[in-house]
C-alpha cells in the first residue's frame, strides 16, 4: 500500500529536509516539478485565481480544492495548498480541512485575513482579523485534522507584518503554536526581519518568495533561507508568471509574422516528447496493445 502524502510530508519535515515548493496551476506543471526533483509542490491562491482569470479573492473553496486535487492525484510528491482564511469561520474551516484531506493534499496554510478576501489584498492592503479569531480557526482546523488524519500539516499564516511589524506577526504565530499549529508563515519586510523571524517564532517557518512583488519584499537564495533557519520555501509566482512571459513572446511572434523562430524543430520535437513522457503516454500505448489495439490486429 502506498504511503499517504501526509505521512511523506511529515517524514520530510522530521528529517529536516528543506522543502522547495514551486506553485503549480495544473497537473502537468505538477508533474514537471516532480520530474525535476523538487521535494514538494504547492498550489497557491494566486496561481489558481490567475489561471482561472478571476483572481484569488474571488475563489471558492471547491475551486481551490479541485485544482489541488488534480495536482495531488497526478504526482507522488506531497502537495501543500493555500486554504486562504479557511473559507469562513471555524466551522467552515473545519469543512475546508476535511475537503483538502479527502483531495489527497498533504497540508494547508490558513491565514488571518478577513473573509471574504478583498481584491485590495493585491494592492498590499492588510485586513487582519483579531488574533483570537485567527487562533480559533487554527485550533478547530487541528481538531478536525486529528479526527481524520493526524499527519495532515496545518500551517498558520499571518499577513500582519506589512502593517503592524514583526513583533505582531511573531506574536500571532506564537499564539497559533499555543493551539497546535505545525508550521508558521509570515512576510518579513526586509533582510533584518527575515533573519530574526525564525529565531523569534516558536513555529518552524516557511518563507514565501513573491517574485515580481512591487513593494520591495526581499527575494533570497535557497541557501540563504536555509542558513537563516527556514524549513521551507514557497515559490509563489515562478511557474505562472514565467509561463505567461514566454507564451506571450511566442504568441506575439506568431501573430505578427505567422512564424515561430525562437525554438528549433528539434526543440519542438523534444518538448512534445517531454509532454508525452510527463503524462505517461507510453504506458497507455502498452495497455491498448494488450487490449483494444491487440484485438484489432489479431481480428
Amino acid at each position: 500500500m502506498q504511503e499517504r502524502a501526509t505521512t511523506r510530508l511529515r517524514d520530510l519535515l522530521r528529517s529536516k529536509t528543506f522543502l522547495h515548493m514551486p506553485s503549480v496551476y495544473d497537473a502537468l506543471t505538477g508533474r514537471l516539478v516532480q520530474s525535476l526533483g523538487f521535494e514538494a509542490a504547492y498550489v497557491g491562491g494566486y496561481v489558481t485565481g490567475g489561471s482561472m482569470a478571476v483572481t484569488e479573492p474571488l475563489l471558492t473553496m471547491t475551486e481551490q480544492v479541485k485544482l489541488a486535487a488534480d495536482v495531488a492525484g497526478s504526482v507522488k510528491l506531497p502537495v501543500v495548498a493555500d486554504a486562504g482564511a479557511g473559507f469562513g469561520e471555524p466551522l467552515h474551516t473545519m469543512r475546508t480541512v476535511r475537503e483538502f484531506i479527502r483531495a489527497g493534499v498533504a497540508g494547508i496554510h490558513i491565514e488571518d485575513q478577513l473573509y471574504p478576501k478583498r481584491a485590495h489584498y493585491h494592492k498590499y492592503v492588510v485586513h487582519g482579523v483579531p488574533v483570537e479569531e485567527f487562533a480559533d480557526k487554527i485550533q478547530y482546523a487541528i481538531r478536525q485534522r486529528d479526527e481524520l488524519d493526524p499527519d495532515f500539516v496545518i500551517i498558520a499564516r499571518t499577513d500582519t507584518c506589512r502593517e503592524l511589524g514583526l513583533d505582531e506577526a511573531v506574536s500571532r504565530l506564537n499564539r497559533a503554536a499555543d493551539v497546535g499549529a505545525d508550521l508558521g508563515l509570515l512576510f518579513p519586510r526586509h533582510r533584518k526581519d527575515a533573519e530574526e523571524a525564525p529565531r523569534r517564532s516558536r513555529l518552524p517557518l516557511v518563507y514565501v518568495q513573491s517574485r515580481g512583488n512591487r513593494d520591495g519584499r526581499p527575494i533570497f537564495s535557497r541557501k540563504d533561507l536555509q542558513d537563516m533557519g527556514y524549513v521551507a520555501c514557497i515559490e509563489a509566482q515562478v511557474v505562472l508568471c514565467s509561463a505567461l512571459h514566454y507564451h506571450k513572446k511566442v504568441l506575439t511572434e506568431l501573430r505578427e509574422t505567422g512564424q515561430v523562430t525562437n525554438m528549433t524543430n528539434s526543440e519542438w520535437v523534444a518538448a512534445r516528447q517531454e509532454v508525452e513522457d510527463l503524462i505517461d503516454l507510453t504506458a497507455y500505448y502498452e495497455i491498448e496493445e494488450q487490449t483494444a489495439e491487440g484485438h484489432r490486429k489479431r481480428g
